[in-house]
């Protein structure tokens, strides 16, 4: 499988040093020196499949140059969400799948599946509120993580309409940590998934471009794994 690596940043070396081992020829490395304004993508040479950790400007005008040449993507890439419509509607009328994600952790998104089941059944008790509380390396620079406003969303989604406080620490080298708590008169319930090695995530994102090979249509990490 022919793979662009679109944003060199920690994600990108990593996708890029464990790329080979899972089967993939690398056709082509792209980041704001060799990409202005996507024009290095639209040279770019034939492939099957591009794995995007970059900016949300980036991804933004890199989705419809993949639309456009027939390139499935796999998007890390967070705070584009504003012009998620528009980009969807671009992947509808192409020939492509897309894999959409914040965290791209089995573990993660197995977490997200047992909180969106927490949720549902704390919504039901009035007395218990919520909170989030998440943690990464200090060069990250969106805070609350795409996986905390993620999971926040899956919440409310799953019916719990009471407010959620999320707050977040940028600090040394912390891979990830996202700790989801009920907390009620009595007693508190909370549950926590801590990333080890930023490998779950590429080896996620990896998988996730092996999965979206001759699919059409806008999917998530739920898609890949078959989480319902």
């Amino acid at each position: 499988m022919r793979l662009l690596i679109v944003g060199h940043g920690r994600m990108g070396k990593l996708i890029e040093s464990l790329a080979s081992a899972q089967g993939f020829e690398i056709v082509g490395v792209f980041d704001i020196d060799n990409n202005p304004d996507g024009k290095g993508l639209a040279d770019s040479p034939p492939a099957d499949v591009a794995i995007e950790f970059a900016t949300p400007s980036a991804t933004i005008q890199n989705l419809p140059l993949y639309a456009q040449r027939g390139i499935n993507a796999v998007v890390g890439t967070t705070g584009w969400q504003e012009q998620e419509s528009q980009l969807r509607r671009i992947v509808a009328e192409a020939p492509v799948g897309v894999v959409v994600s914040s965290n791209f952790s089995l573990g993660a998104n197995l977490f997200q599946s047992i909180i969106e089941h927490a949720a549902r059944q704390f919504a039901q008790q009035a007395d218990y509120g919520a909170w989030m509380y998440e943690a990464h390396h200090v060069a990250k620079k969106d805070a609350p993580s795409g996986t905390a406003l993620t999971l926040k969303a899956a919440m409310e989604m799953a019916g719990y309409r009471r407010r959620i406080d999320v707050s977040s620490t940028r600090a040394g080298s912390i891979p990830g940590t996202h700790t989801v708590g009920f907390d009620g008169p009595f007693d508190a319930v909370t549950l926590t998934h801590t990333n080890r090695d930023r490998a779950a995530f590429a080896l996620g994102a990896l998988e996730a471009a092996r999965w979206v090979m001759g699919k059409r249509g806008w999917f998530t990490m739920k898609d890949v794994l078959g989480i319902t």
